[in-house]
């Protein structure tokens, strides 16, 4: 998402961080400064006496600098170990001395930045795989895996709504388009899917394919409460519904595909934990609940519906439903009552 981060620090004001996104302006106006130049020339360290007009003309910031009564500047540049995913950080100083940094004070600038740069990589390092794990994984299930859940078969088992969404005919779409916009179409949806499931505090934890599969616990520090779960599930769903439409909509007009999204609605027990071989876990939900949620968005097709819901959700949701039927449901015993939402609350 972002290109480079900032952490500017003035004497007597704010501490200020900028975040430059990818694409933005952000990023061209770092290509108007002195790291930018530093880099470009493979060059360490530079220093500019702004008392005596250097880079002014060529770098905006160090004219606001001097404007400021900046006379002098220095950028050091400290490179971080290849396997960091992060390509080092740049520490600046600026002095509003007469003269400048003295030379004793660049002695000690000398000694500094390298410190600087090991507290700087550590901090870096460690957010960055704190922010990764949470981008893979989901924020909620990131922190327990950071806070020591790392042991296959270790987990709970735990009441949550479950709310499955599948592209409709997406397969068939591979043999029309290049994988690049197989990869874009999926993109588009995707996103929208977790931003709604997300803004009702749920938690996207796999996607399969064209499939998102997360989960809404029902319990919390104030105890069980599966309506509020399944109210938060029934939200993400007909919002995410709405929002494939206007996606649609655009893309019609665009000249592109029209897709479908069938979401499924089910609440029950779940393992919610880590499964896996030794070298390679996943931290998911399994159980009786999951395989159900995936049997019954195979009828959204069949009843022509885009939103089915499990007896158990429909009962909990605090909303009026309809019953569509007792449906045969492959691999599970008991036949299935399915339900959808009553015409008046369409």
């Amino acid at each position: 998402m972002y290109g480079g981060v900032s952490a500017n620090f003035l004497r007597g004001g704010a501490t200020t961080i900028e975040n430059a996104e990818y694409g933005t302006a952000a990023v061209l106006k770092f290509e108007k400064t002195p790291i930018y130049y530093l880099l470009g020339r493979g060059e360490a360290s530079g220093r500019w006496i702004l008392a005596d007009g250097e880079g002014i003309d060529s770098y905006p910031q160090l004219a606001e600098f001097a404007l400021g009564g900046g006379t002098d500047h220095l950028v050091n540049l400290l490179e971080f170990p290849k396997e960091a995913a992060l390509r080092g950080v740049s520490l600046s100083l600026t002095s509003d001395l007469p003269g400048g940094f003295s030379d004793d004070q660049l002695a000690v600038v000398t000694q500094l930045f390298p410190a600087l740069g090991l507290a700087c990589y550590r901090i870096a390092a460690s957010k960055t795989a704190a922010d990764f794990l949470a981008v893979y994984t989901g924020a909620k299930t990131s922190a327990r895996i950071l806070a020591g859940d790392i042991q296959r078969g270790k987990g709970a088992a735990i009441n949550a709504a479950v709310l499955l969404a599948d592209l409709r005919n997406f397969t068939a779409l591979t043999e029309v388009y290049q994988p690049g916009e197989i990869a874009r179409f999926l993109d588009e949806h995707f996103e929208l899917i977790g931003r709604h499931v997300e803004e009702n505090s749920g938690e996207i934890l796999k996607f399969m394919g064209d499939s998102v599969l997360a989960i809404f616990p029902t319990g919390s520090e104030e105890g069980e409460d599966p309506r509020k779960a399944c109210t938060a599930a029934l939200a993400s769903a007909r919002n995410l519904l709405e929002a494939n439409e206007a996606l649609n909509l655009r893309r019609k007009r665009e000249g592109g595909p029209d897709i479908g999204v069938d979401v499924v609605l089910h609440l029950g027990e779940v393992f919610y934990g880590n499964v896996g071989a030794r070298g390679r876990l996943d931290f998911t939900v399994i159980g009786r609940a999951v395989n159900e949620a995936s049997r019954l968005e195979k009828l959204c097709g069949e009843l022509g519906q885009h939103l089915l819901m499990s007896e158990s959700f429909a009962a909990a949701c605090g909303t009026a439903c309809e019953r569509l039927g007792s449906f045969e449901l492959r691999g599970v015993s008991k036949r299935a009552d399915v339900f959808k939402l009553a015409a008046a609350t369409l």
